[in-house]
């Protein structure tokens, strides 16, 4: 509908604690709904007293700078030329078209607007605000001039720079005869809330007898329903609820039509919608009903009287808890909280931060309405948000006279007054009550800088000694915010001056370090506009904190108290520049600044330059002999002021003869190196006016100019060159400022560098040149212009350390256009360096593209080439599983049984790696081999899925180990079980005489043991190739030789296990089983 709805919604999202509030200007609230605004502005006290709301402005306004207009007038027979209309008198037109009155002149506004048509002015034509002549005469309801100029346009939604078409203008103005004559054009939802919203009936019941929907929504979910009872047009509202409307339709923030008319206090809409059946207790988005709308807004309270007399639930509670009488309490409607009350409102009901009414009308500061409240019973001793009572809020927001009335709430006592012998009022609770933090409500008085909250806290009895959980007093809190007027009343009544909080701070070190500068630059923002504003705050923070800070030392403080970390007051001013607390410090005691500096790891001197305070930086220069101190880091306040980029404290450190050439403890950095890491060209400036090398390097042999071209500061790059700064220089690494430039990526870095002709192929400490930098980060422009560079020079050693050139870092990395680079030059046309090929490099990460593409270029007898290996591209592709890459080198017919210098191929390393795509693209190709099984049992399926010869089935490795073997080593069931299927053999032995179902033990000795265990308890199958006798001589020779037992044992052993095994036994006696492992248990 407008842009300002998020305020229009913003009633329900105050917050009870927000400390400040904003003040909007009239004149910036812009839009249709300017007056809705307005008042809502000021329900949310944000209102200005000397404003007044805008008075609704008539759109378009007079427009100023019209397009000029160009007739075609006959020069002579057969010419045609371009004369411009000027401006005024363009504008004198528009002007008649606005004013003229009466026939006579209607028609002569006819007569000039086409005169001009006639010669050929150009009716789409649009002035600064982008208004066409049909807007204007849609404005100033010039009906006959439509009718002329809508046929010759192309469109009649044409929209202004405010989006508005000829019909919002019509509409809003109430011009039912253009309205009409616009009537074919589209019908958005803003020329009808806008003729809502102004209460035009007429032209409302036009634009619905010509199709407009009565339910369209804005983008806001606005209807015309709420436009309507936004602006109170009780005629227009009773007009949609006739035609049927659904009454409760909401927006996107879940308000009704009631909320919008209690919002606004349009009484008599509320009361009509109500006597249509508005629900009075829809709850909106954020839970609130139109009762709290109505208890909130400036002119809502004939609407609540007439909520609550149609049954709206006055207990009714937000999402966060908020019932109405809490929004009562927010703007201190005092007499319609009365009327909540009297009608059953609950006087104590608490929100989700547990305060009650009597919290929030104590923090705004509703006197009336707290005696409404206490009067009505209310519970001032409960306790609300972080466990405060109300008379905290009212002494924190500085409300003294709510203090007083809620003191005067409880019983009488007799409290004598320190002041007078008068016995005053108590609240009728212990008035030392801590909060959550252990705050009292003296605490809270002091921070909010009322001296008379004060005064009256402590002629009730509370305790100025009394410590929070942090151990700060009132006076601690006093001094922190600068409120002079409580300080004093704190010490005149015996607070201690120098007791210290947990961190070992009194209220002086809180005085030198009040930072109100924060606080206001957080309501004043930091824009130009509020520049003077800031200076005259900066000033009064100074004296306010210079007063304080004097009064503390007049009445005895010691400014060289330390706390926990070794900082005294002199610290503290210095971090948060006040220089006229270090003036104040200089003059009183001559020695503090010597003092300062005895246990701390930063002097005043780094914090006042860290933090930019140049003139506190200026006092603290002028007492101080050494200006190169060092912190625990080894920083110098030149070297964090350069860092941080404050060119005055620069200066001034400067100026007064601090260092530049001072290196750090961590990584040996000068200011120099600070100023560049950020950027910061002025105090870079600075400091090589002074600097007598550029060239200074860091732990890491870094120049200045290294680090600006890797950070990409080009203004700094650009003063280091001018300063003649070696564009050469290499670091611990070798590395130079081309190589950092072109790894980073810093275009117009490297383009200077190019310029001061730095050395194209200077190599690193691992070789590499900005050649190899570019084709690896991809950057093929730079790689083409270095290139053509380094071959105009005839240089062509294009190797690193490990022999690899740009085309393999180009090809690894997958930088086509790097690779299309290279490959026009010809030393890149063969494979030159490291056997691993660029191809493998491709490969090997999955660049199909740069494989394709360097096969392409070089052709196909590169697809077989073999590292120092013996190793191909196919083995790459294979050890990777990139299946994609593997196909395009099969394509181009790769050498698929190539074995490298293992032994291995290509189907070998991918099934050791377990490549189950790998191997099945092998298979899908028809290659086959013997497969070494390494507990990859897919990999090993798939193969005995396509072997089918008996003589791979049971084929045996160099340790005369089967399939069979190896598979029941590694524990692979499946595989087993199809080796068995397919007839593996299960009596092969292997070079120690063990067959499968002795690989199945964990290790040989294991083995053993289960061969003489199996030849004592089973027979051996008739077939077999070797007897129990033959197998446990075998063994017994075994043993023998490696000294596991000695003879005789083992010739007992064999006396005892062999039997003698006839022959022909199976035949005979029947014995005919399967040659199995089953058979062998």
């Amino acid at each position: 509908m407008c842009g300002g709805g998020t305020r229009l919604e913003a009633v329900y999202t105050y917050r009870i604690f927000r400390s400040r509030r904003r003040t909007y200007s009239p004149s910036k609230i812009k839009g249709k709904y300017a007056c809705v605004l307005w008042s809502e502005c000021r329900l949310l006290g944000f209102s200005d007293s000397n404003a007044k709301p805008p008075k609704r402005r008539e759109l378009p306004p007079r427009s100023r700078g019209f397009a000029l207009l160009s007739l075609k007038l006959p020069e002579a027979p057969g010419a045609q030329r371009e004369l411009p209309l000027h401006s005024g008198g363009f504008r004198q037109l528009f002007a008649s078209l606005r004013s003229a009155a009466g026939v006579p002149a209607v028609l002569r506004r006819l007569e000039a607007v086409q005169v001009l048509i006639k010669h050929s002015a150009d009716v789409n034509a649009r002035d600064k605000n982008w208004q066409t002549p049909l807007h204007v005469a849609a404005a100033n309801k010039a009906v006959k001039c439509a009718e002329v100029i809508i046929p010759l346009l192309s469109g009649v939604n044409v929209s202004d720079r405010g989006g508005r078409t000829a019909l919002h203008h019509a509409a809003l103005n109430g011009h039912v005869e253009v309205s009409g004559l616009n009537s074919l054009g589209c019908y958005s939802s803003g020329p009808f809330h806008v003729s809502a919203w102004e209460g035009h009936l007429e032209v409302v019941a036009l634009l619905i007898s010509h199709g407009a929907e009565v339910t369209c929504k804005d983008k806001k979910g606005y209807t015309p329903l709420h436009a309507a009872a936004s602006n109170g047009q009780i005629s227009v509202v009773k007009h949609f609820l006739n035609l049927g409307v659904e009454i409760d339709e909401m927006n996107v923030y879940g308000n009704t039509a009631l909320h919008i008319a209690c919002y606004n206090g349009q009484d008599s809409v509320a009361n009509e919608l109500i006597d249509y059946g508005a629900n009075v207790n829809q709850p909106n988005n954020s839970g609130f009903t139109p009762l709290h709308f109505a208890a909130a807004s400036t002119h809502g309270a004939l609407c609540l009287e007439l909520l609550v007399n149609n049954g709206a639930d006055v207990n009714i509670q937000s999402k966060d808890g908020k019932s109405p009488l809490h929004m009562t309490a927010v703007h201190g409607r005092f007499t319609r909280s009365q009327t909540l009350i009297q009608n059953g409102g609950e006087i104590d009901c608490v929100d989700k931060d547990g305060n009650t009414p009597l919290h929030v009308a104590a923090r705004y500061g509703h006197e009336l309405l707290i005696n409404t409240l206490i009067t009505s019973g209310a519970d001032a001793a409960r306790c609300g948000v972080h466990r405060m009572f109300p008379l905290h809020l009212a002494a924190l927001n500085a409300h003294a006279d709510c203090c007083r009335k809620l003191l005067s709430s409880g019983q009488k006592y007799s409290i004598v007054s320190m002041f007078s012998n008068e016995h005053v009022l108590s609240a009728g609770f212990e008035i030392d009550t801590p909060d959550k933090f252990g705050r009292t409500c003296l605490h809270a008085a002091a921070a909010g800088g009322n001296v008379d909250c004060v005064k009256l806290l402590q002629s009730s009895g509370a305790d100025f000694n009394k410590k929070d959980k942090h151990g700060r007093t009132p006076l601690h809190y006093a001094a922190a915010n600068c409120h002079f007027q409580c300080m004093e009343t704190l010490v005149t009544t015996g607070a201690n001056i120098n007791e210290t909080d947990d961190w070992g701070r009194t209220a002086l070190h809180y005085a030198a370090a009040s930072d109100m500068d924060r606080k206001r630059k957080n309501i004043l923002g930091n824009s130009h506009e509020n520049a003077e504003e800031l200076e005259r705050a900066n000033e009064m923070k100074e004296k306010a904190a210079a007063l304080c800070l004097e009064f503390l030392l007049q009445n005895e403080a010691n400014p060289s108290i330390q706390d926990k970390d070794g900082y005294n007051t002199v610290h503290y001013a210095a971090a948060y520049g006040h220089r006229q607390c270090l003036e104040l410090l200089l003059e009183k005691t001559s020695h503090i600044f010597e003092e300062s500096d005895s246990t701390a790891t930063k002097s005043p001197l780094h914090l006042a330059a860290y933090n930019g305070h140049h003139q506190a930086l200026e006092v603290l220069l002028q007492s101080l002999g050494d200006l190169d101190i060092k912190d625990e880091k080894g920083h110098t306040a030149l070297d964090l002021a350069a860092f941080k980029g404050h060119t005055e404290c620069v200066e001034a450190l400067i100026n007064q003869g601090a260092s530049v050439m001072v290196k750090d403890n961590v990584t040996q950095r000068t200011p120099l190196h600070a100023a560049v890491i950020n950027g910061h060209t002025p105090c870079l400036r600075l400091l090589l006016e002074v600097a007598d090398n550029p060239d200074v390097t860091d732990a890491k042999g870094q120049t200045p100019l290294m680090l600006a071209v890797a950070y990409g500061h080009i203004d700094a790059v650009a003063l280091l060159l001018e300063k003649e700064a070696s564009v050469d220089a290499a670091d611990s690494l070798g590395c130079t400022a081309l190589h950092r430039g072109v790894m980073t990526g810093h275009e117009e870095c490297v383009q200077m560098l190019l310029e001061q002709e730095a050395l194209i192929m200077c190599k690193d400490a691992r070789g590499r040149t900005p050649l190899h930098y570019a084709a690896a980060r991809g950057h093929a422009t730079w790689l083409s212009e270095l290139l053509q560079l380094a071959l105009s020079e005839g240089d062509y050693n294009f190797k690193d350390n490990q022999s690899y050139t740009p085309l393999h870092w180009a090809s690894y990395n997958g930088n086509e256009g790097c690779i299309e680079v290279l490959l026009e030059q010809k030393p890149f046309r063969n494979f030159i360096g490291n056997p691993f090929s660029p191809l493998h490099c491709a490969v090997i990460n999955d660049h199909e593209n740069c494989a394709s593409l360097l096969i392409g270029t070089l052709g196909v007898g590169i697809v077989n080439c073999k590292d120092d290996k013996g190793r191909t591209p196919l083995h790459a592709a294979a050890f990777a599983d990139h299946v994609e890459c593997l196909q395009l080198l099969l394509s181009h017919n790769a050498q698929v049984n190539a074995a490298d210098n293992s032994g291995k191929t290509p189907l070998t390393m991918a099934a050791e790696k377990g490549h189950v795509g790998a191997v099945g693209k092998y298979l899908r190709e028809e290659h086959k081999c013997i497969y070494v099984f390494q507990g990859h049992e897919k990999c090993a399926l798939l193969i005995l899925d396509k072997i089918q010869e008996q003589s791979l089935i049971n084929a045996k490795n160099n340790a005369l180990q089967t399939p069979l073997h190896i598979a029941a080593q590694n524990g692979l069931k499946m595989v087993v079980e199809e080796l068995l299927a397919k007839g593996a053999c299960v009596r092969a032995v292997d070079e120690n005489g063990h067959t499968p179902a002795l690989a199945c033990a964990p290790n040989k000795d294991v083995a053993d043991c289960l061969a003489l265990i199996l030849a004592t308890m089973m027979p051996f199958s008739p077939s077999s190739t070797m007897t129990a006798l033959n197998f446990v001589s075998f063994k017994k020779d075994n043993l023998s030789r490696t000294h596991l037992c000695n003879s005789s044992n083992a010739s007992s052993a064999i006396d005892s296990y062999s039997k003698p095994l006839s022959n022909d036994v199976g035949a005979e006696n029947g014995y005919n089983e399967n040659d199995s492992d089953s058979e062998t248990f």
